[in-house]
């Protein structure tokens, strides 16, 4: 008579630009139970904030709740938002995130209002608390966007209301926060960040992200002295000064604006993905943890899916292996965070090129390896335990 198996938890993030983390974990699946007949695989996508936030939470229960919002430049976008009782998943990207630009960047007129929009529509809704992944951002406007679509009133010295985009923001004259404190009182907003930058200087959102959004050496100075402006201005508003504060220069300044706009908690992405998926409960009797994402490398260090699925499962004493396109890390750095070996597509197919368009093909094939590897007392699929 067969019996259970191992039980295998698949937590990888997405392969970015080829397969989902649902689409991974499908595919490890089929492999591990090509080799492992009477495996038990369950899979929790999982993202450290930036794309892929959405996709998590809506994995682990959530509801989407459609809406149109404002992408990047202005041109309406399908996204939604995932809801729980009165909990609220908001993934920045989806909205006004660097996927959502039509033409190529922006980087003096991208804005982050959309993200806004997105978060107006679940506190109106009743949510009352906002969890929002910020990674992905197209805009360097430190954040104006997302808090004048929540009521925050921006104006030029003539009292007209200035233009979107971080350029925009050198034309600041003054402040009303009257509709946005009115709509925000009694919520709480938590934010995934994985960076500790502020919102100014020369390891600020205009000098350090600048330049991956598109902008030139003149337009990063251009960004630099309106994000000046603006927090000058809300300083002065709100009484604190918070430009300097660690993750102020998050997503272009959103940090900055989450943070003294909105009394907002900053926490590690993937840390807040976890505790959204219920990580910890997924752990009991898990034999064996399988994470990953695209590559693994000297990033992959600092805050990303994989490590901080390997630091959650090397506390509850299950091991953890990675699977990825291809990994720069060597044995001993995977070891010091939590993972015992990494797999890579590169190991079956070296051509790049073929690993993206068959990695699901290749996936199920790591998934058979690791099932030999890794699962003790295999057995061909289709036999009795």
């Amino acid at each position: 008579m067969s019996t259970q198996g191992p039980t295998v938890l698949v937590a990888s993030d997405k392969f970015k630009g080829t397969l989902t983390a649902a689409e991974v974990g499908a595919a490890l699946s089929r492999g591990v139970r090509r080799v492992r007949a009477d495996a038990v695989v369950v899979s929790v996508p999982v993202a450290d904030g930036g794309d892929g936030t959405l996709a998590a939470a809506l994995a682990a229960g959530f509801t989407a709740v459609p809406v149109m919002a404002s992408g990047p430049t202005g041109r309406p976008v399908p996204t939604a938002y995932a809801r729980k009782g009165d909990v609220a998943v908001v993934e920045l990207a989806d909205a006004a995130g660097l996927v959502r630009l039509p033409d190529g960047l922006e980087p003096m007129r991208s804005s982050s209002r959309g993200a806004g929009e997105v978060i107006a529509a679940a506190v109106d809704a009743g949510c009352r608390e906002v969890v929002l992944g910020i990674g992905g951002s197209a805009s360097t406007d430190g954040g104006a966007g997302l808090v004048r679509a929540l009521g925050a009133v921006l104006r030029d010295p003539a009292g007209r209301e200035i233009p979107e985009g971080g350029a925009g923001l050198a034309d600041i004259a003054s402040l009303d926060l009257g509709a946005l404190t009115a709509r925000m009182t009694g919520v709480r907003v938590i934010v995934a960040c994985d960076v500790d930058n502020p919102l100014t200087g020369a390891a600020g959102a205009a000098a350090v992200f600048g330049p991956q959004k598109g902008a030139g050496p003149e337009q990063v100075i251009a960004l630099e002295d309106a994000l000046t402006r603006w927090a000058d201005l809300v300083a002065a508003a709100v009484g604190t000064d918070l430009r300097a504060a660690p993750g102020a220069g998050a997503a272009g300044g959103v940090g900055y604006a989450a943070l003294a706009l909105l009394g907002a908690e900053l926490r590690p992405g993937i840390d807040l993905v976890l505790d959204l998926v219920d990580f910890q409960s997924q752990l009991a009797g898990a034999d064996l943890v399988i994470t990953g994402e695209g590559a693994l490398d000297h990033q992959t260090l600092h805050g990303k899916a994989p490590v901080g699925v390997a630091s959650a499962a090397r506390r509850a004493g299950v091991p953890v292996v990675a699977v990825c396109g291809r990994s720069t890390l060597s044995p001993q750095a995977l070891d010091a965070v939590g993972i015992r070996t990494a797999y890579a597509l590169t190991d079956l197919e070296p051509d790049l090129a073929r690993c993206l368009t068959e990695g699901a093909r290749l996936l199920e094939r790591l998934g058979e390896r690791i099932a030999l590897e890794q699962l003790p007392s295999a057995v061909s699929a289709g036999s009795d335990a």
